[in-house]
């Protein structure tokens, strides 16, 4: 399994491999992503259960993980509920059998930054966990920080700040600021959101735009004068507080 793009996609920032954590009680499938991710250039760890996946991600510290929501004991969705209230903010990738809307909106309003169904391709799993680890790595523009007001983003620190106050978010609310950064002013629809944050359809049902917005405006409005807009019936607008 070959690839021809820029190498910093598949390195730490100081030159060191890309780490992952794959996380399924399904043995074969484990063993098959972490040789198709170590194909990659990556060092990868795996774990078969829930409390095992904790202990390895707090020794193993990677960069993205991948996550079966269904397994015995702790299932996958309670195992990234402790990461965040830990403060761990690792893209996390899950795998699972259920296919339905809510089941979708369940992973992902627990944390998840995305989801994949089983059967899946190995490439397109492989592609999209590629995604999350560089965007997480930072290893992306070369452009300055984007700048609303006083709030800033600099996608190669992975850093934000309002006011010089630092602001922690998820990687999911790290990709959702940057589209409405890159977009200030303009009035984005919750369509235009889901396809370019999420890059796939919930079936019409737009309720995980609402609830990652009102996470953002809970981190970063709350620093200051209101710089997230809802536009009724329309969308959402990012744009500088007006003196």
């Amino acid at each position: 399994m070959g690839n021809h793009a820029d190498p910093r996609s598949f390195t730490r920032l100081d030159g060191s491999p890309v780490r992952a954590v794959v996380v399924d009680d399904e043995r074969n499938l484990t063993e098959l992503l972490a040789m198709a991710l170590g194909n990659e250039g990556w060092r990868v760890e795996t774990a078969a259960n829930g409390q095992e996946a904790l202990n390895t991600i707090r020794e193993f510290s990677p960069d993205v993980v991948v996550l079966d929501v269904m397994m015995p004991g702790t299932d996958g969705l309670e195992v990234l509920r402790r990461l965040r209230a830990a403060g761990n903010d690792v893209p996390v990738l899950f795998l699972t059998a259920k296919d339905s809307v809510d089941d979708r909106i369940d992973a992902i309003t627990a944390g998840g930054d995305d989801y994949v169904t089983k059967p899946f391709h190995l490439r397109e799993v492989v592609a999209r966990v590629r995604g999350m680890a560089r965007r997480y790595i930072g290893a992306t523009s070369d452009d300055g920080p984007l700048v609303v007001g006083d709030l800033t983003l600099d996608e190669r620190t992975y850093e934000v700040q309002r006011a010089g106050v630092p602001v922690r978010l998820t990687a999911k609310e790290f990709e959702l600021l940057r589209y409405l950064m890159q977009n200030q002013r303009q009035v984005l629809t919750r369509a235009q959101i889901l396809e370019n944050v999420w890059s796939y359809d919930f079936g019409g049902k737009s309720g995980v735009v609402e609830i990652y917005i009102s996470y953002l405006r809970k981190k970063i409005d709350s620093l200051g004068p209101a710089l997230i807009h809802t536009v009724r019936s329309v969308g959402y607008t990012i744009r500088q507080a007006e003196a």
